[in-house]
């Protein structure tokens, strides 16, 4: 199946994917922030460029969109049927670069959390598990 945009039109839709600042990452950070968790947003100087960053308890955050990041929901496991093949590398090239991420910031002493997507739509354990950052 070919792709129903040409190159040019394709090319614009991709580039309008917000890499940050996206819904789900503004709905953690208004959760941190309610909490009482103050942060900086994609420190270029740790590896994986984190969405949040509370260096005082030394935690990185990535906020990752389900499709985008191969997740095992029902959205993260759907593959495109137009250019299957590159939405399938694509997708593999994602997860090897976050794992790498993730080891590069555990290995310099950093904890690791990552929030999917789908994970806002329970609200109160998203809440939860946010609150359970803060403790010691």
């Amino acid at each position: 199946m070919s792709d129903v945009y040409g190159p040019e039109k394709r090319s614009a839709v991709m580039r309008r994917v917000k890499g940050r600042g996206t819904g789900p990452e503004l709905a953690v950070r208004r959760l941190i922030w309610r909490l009482g968790g103050r942060y900086r947003l994609n420190r270029a100087d740790l590896p994986g460029k984190p969405d949040i960053v509370l260096a005082g308890r030394r935690l990185a955050v990535f906020v990752h969109g389900c499709f985008w990041h191969g997740h095992g929901c029902a959205r993260g496991a759907r593959i495109p049927k137009a250019n299957r093949d590159y939405w399938i590398a694509k997708v593999a090239a994602n997860r090897a670069r976050d794992a790498a991420a993730r080891e590069a910031l555990e290995a310099a002493g950093w904890r690791v959390e990552t929030v999917w997507e789908c994970e806002l739509n329970d609200r109160k354990a998203l809440e939860g598990r946010i609150v359970d950052w803060f403790r010691p």
